[in-house]
């Protein structure tokens, strides 16, 4: 490898474990375009770059109260 960025993304499943909240947050907040979802019909994936960027509010925008990860104020 040359030294190519590559995206590190994951399953719906396995980026609310990481997040430590439900799947349906994870979609949720892919609807709300506060992530992108990557991957073809019926295989949803999530970067975790982007995923942990979210939780840390690094991402710019104000989120609703209960909008975001237990623990992570608004």
């Amino acid at each position: 490898m040359t030294g190519a960025w590559r995206r590190k993304t994951v399953p719906t499943q396995l980026a609310a474990i990481a997040a430590g909240v439900p799947e349906a947050t994870i979609r949720k907040w892919a609807s709300r375009g506060k992530l992108v979802r990557y991957g073809g019909p019926g295989r949803a994936e999530y970067d975790l770059d982007e995923l942990f960027a979210l939780i840390r509010g690094d991402t710019g925008e104000r989120r609703a109260v209960g909008d975001g990860p237990p623990g992570v104020a608004a």
